[in-house]
């Protein structure tokens, strides 16, 4: 048996262009272009590289880029105040603040700063707690694009079980938040769950978002199982020339025992960025009562 594996990739792109169409019918229509501000602190290369390409898919869609860099020494009250002015400015409709910060900047004060309307990370309390309760919050961007991998891959998923393995704000919490919101049976597990490999073995679909290369073996999985690798970890090569990306799945032993698959990288990154510039058309539509669709 081999794996079909889930282009996210693909779909991604496909989002964007769709994206294009309805961000360009609410430019024609109702004259409200979106607008994404990201704010990065320090001199990260990894950060820089993926704040670039949010910078550059924004503006392909149609939407106004907006980025801030900022030395790793700025104080945590000028952060605070580029932020104040980002959440009164009328052509910024998303804010998204580049994680991780500086020691010395607390992150919960900075993403509580956020207008909840413009958070479009969906960190802020008032969002994790609408969408907990189902009430409409804006939704995390990777377990919204996981939640659309898994849903592209095996249609209806009410009834089915599913762990999510890793409990973090960003993406274990609010993953098990939408399975059980689409009628799944969750269960929720992490480095100190007993016999993690068992419980995993009892998931017809597997959430892995723990950061640890191929921590996930191939006898973890059911058989036939939808497996979502979250991970993105950079581990030395063979050679010990340089590193590459894995995943928190051993994906040569995965391909071997699941039904459908995301590869790392291709899997559930490209996802992210895709759900981002979403969750900023979203926003837009939302601050200016305008009509929108969140199907994609």
């Amino acid at each position: 048996m081999s794996a079909k594996l889930i282009d996210g990739k693909g779909f991604s792109q496909t989002i964007r262009e769709k994206l294009a169409v309805l961000i360009e019918k609410q430019k024609r229509e109702h004259q409200v272009v979106p607008g994404l501000a990201v704010v990065l602190v320090g001199e990260d290369p990894a950060s820089q590289v993926y704040v670039r390409n949010k910078a550059r898919q924004t503006v392909e869609v149609g939407m106004q880029s907006f980025e801030h860099k900022l030395p790793p020494t700025v104080s945590e009250a000028e952060l605070l105040s580029l932020i104040g002015k980002l959440n009164g400015d009328p052509t910024v409709h998303g804010i998204l603040v580049q994680l991780p910060l500086p020691k010395h900047i607390a992150d919960k004060l900075v993403i509580e700063s956020i207008l909840p309307s413009k958070d479009v990370d969906g960190f802020h309390p008032e969002n994790v707690g609408r969408v907990a309760s189902g009430e409409g919050g804006i939704v995390p961007c990777t377990p919204m694009g996981s939640m659309m991998l898994i849903k592209h891959a095996l249609g209806g998923i009410a009834g089915m079980n599913a762990v999510v393995i890793g409990r973090s704000n960003i993406v274990g919490k609010p993953m098990a938040q939408l399975l059980l919101a689409s009628s799944c049976t969750v269960t929720i597990a992490h480095s100190r769950t007993r016999d993690l490999p068992a419980i995993a073995r009892t998931a017809d679909i597997l959430v892995a978002a723990v950061g640890r290369p191929e921590i996930v073996k191939g006898d973890w999985i059911k058989p036939g199982a939808c497996v979502i690798d979250v991970g993105i970890n950079r581990v030395p090569k063979t050679d010990g020339e340089g590193h590459r990306l894995v995943g928190d799945v051993a994906f040569d032993e995965a391909v071997q025992v699941a039904g459908s698959l995301t590869p790392v990288p291709g899997g559930v990154g490209p996802m992210t960025i895709a759900c981002l510039l979403v969750n900023t058309y979203l926003a837009a539509a939302r601050i200016h009562g305008l009509p929108a669709t969140a199907d994609f």
